[in-house]
This record gives C-alpha cells, structure tokens and sequence, in this order.
C-alpha cells in the first residue's frame, strides 16, 4: 500500500471505473462518488450527483477523514449530441452541470485539505474535443473546452501551495460513454440529414478507439507523474493531432474537422 489515498468522481462505469481499478492494483486507498451503485473490491463508493455541490463537499468529507485526500481525478461527464440551433437549453445547462460544473465541485471540495498539507495532485477528464470542437457535438465540446481554462488558471491559483492541477484529453475510446450519449436529431430534415450521420461517424470511431484500461492507466500515471503536462493527450495519434491542431491555421483545422463530421 502506497498510504495514500485517491478521490475519483464518476468511478462507476468507463473510464472512472478503470481508473479506480488501476489505483487499487497500484496500492492506494480509493473512494469513489457516482450516482450509480457499485460493488468494486477495494473502492469505497459514496453515492453522489456530481452536480450536487453540497453532495459532493459531503462525499469528500467523508474521503477527507480517511487520511486526507492526496489525489483527485475528476472523470464525471456524459455527452449530448444534436444542432446547437435545436437543443433544449435545460439539456445545454445539464451537459455543463455535469462536465464542468461537476469538476468544479469535486475540486473546490477537494482543495481546502490539499492546501492545508500543502501538497495535492488534481487531474481532471478533459477531451480531444475541448481544443478540436466537433461540429453536432458543440456543447460537449464546450464544456470539456471550459475544463481545460479552468484547469489552467486554477493551477496559477493554487502553485504556491503545492497543489498542482492538470487535464488529460483523451481521443476516441471504447467505453459505455457512447451508448449512454443522449442524441438529438430534432431539425435533422432542416440539416439534410447530416446530424445522424455526424454522430454515427464519431460513434464508428470511438468503438474503434482505445479501451478504457488503456486511457486509465495514462491517467493514473500522469497522477503519479512528479510534474505532468498542464494538459496531455492521450494516445500517440491524438497527440500529434493536437500539436499539428496547434501549428495549422485554425481555419484549416475547423476545415478539416467540417469534412470529418460537419457534412
């Protein structure tokens, strides 16, 4: 056993999960908080809406009075997908409740202890889609694109006191996430059927994408890495993806991604 002791949001299904897993096999003590039931060996599940800000300070209460949280990873989201034009805003705020909103809760319950030993890693979920934004999928690229500036400057906030924050962007990864995405084709004749054939392109791509072990386990390491990147793809491809992202015109990137899933 390593001592110490890792918060993980979402830790039911996925991502989350495997992650949980990973850190169990890598010695540490686990809680986990998600609105769904588990029964995994090792984790200590707290059921709790991400969402819920007095929830989630009440969960990593509990977590706290085990020994003091030394690392928290943020993996609880979900998507939607559908035209900007006729999303519901109650689903539009929801996707935010959850992916941002949710992420800020967990860290802001999580800091205080951080900050009093002065030490703590915080590594949050992000996407490939919050630096590359994916036509029919706006709002989840919105809010994974608020993760990574809210990473960013919280870390400024926070490096005097020796809590260091940090985003892993995943890309395309076989996961439940896909078929739990709450699609919307509503204005789908107005768009000449190109909303169903965006999402279905991106779900060919993400059951063909890397396991959901494989992404825990680079998330895992880049928690227990000394000084990690403020913001790491994951996967050799989406590396590369994001760097050229970030050396092509954006105009020619927003091109790119158009042919890709926007036609």
């Amino acid at each position: 056993m390593t001592g110490k002791t890792v918060l993980i949001t979402g830790g039911s299904s996925g991502i989350g999960l495997e992650c949980a897993r990973e850190m169990v096999r890598r010695g540490y003590k686990v809680w986990e908080l998600s609105r769904r039931e588990m029964n995994e060996p090792g984790v200590n599940h707290i059921s709790c809406d991400a969402a819920d800000y007095d929830a989630v300070r009440a969960a990593a209460e509990r977590a706290e009075a085990d020994g003091g949280i030394d690392i928290l990873i943020c993996c609880a989201g979900f998507g939607i997908s559908g035209a900007v034009e006729f999303t519901d805003p109650a689903d539009a705020r929801r996707q935010l409740d959850v992916n941002l909103f949710g992420t800020v809760n967990a860290v802001t319950a999580a800091v205080p202890g951080m900050r009093r030993r002065g030490r703590g890693r915080i590594v949050c979920v992000s996407s490939v889609a919050g630096e590359i934004p994916i036509p029919f999928q706006t709002y989840y690229s919105v809010s994974k694109a608020a993760v990574d500036a809210f990473v960013r400057a919280t870390a400024g906030e926070l490096r005097p006191f020796g809590v260091t924050l940090c985003a892993v962007l995943p890309g395309d990864a076989r996961t439940g996430f896909t078929d739990a995405r709450r699609k919307s084709a509503a204005g789908d004749d107005v768009y000449g059927g190109r909303i169903e054939r965006s999402v279905a392109g991106m779900e060919k791509d993400e059951r063909g994408g890397m396991s959901a072990a494989a992404v825990a386990r680079r998330i895992c390491a880049v928690a227990e890495k000394k000084r990690p990147k403020p913001l790491t793809g994951i996967g050799a491809g989406y590396r590369v993806l994001l760097t050229i992202s970030k050396i092509l015109p954006c105009r020619l990137v927003d091109f790119i991604v158009y042919l890709m899933y926007g036609r």
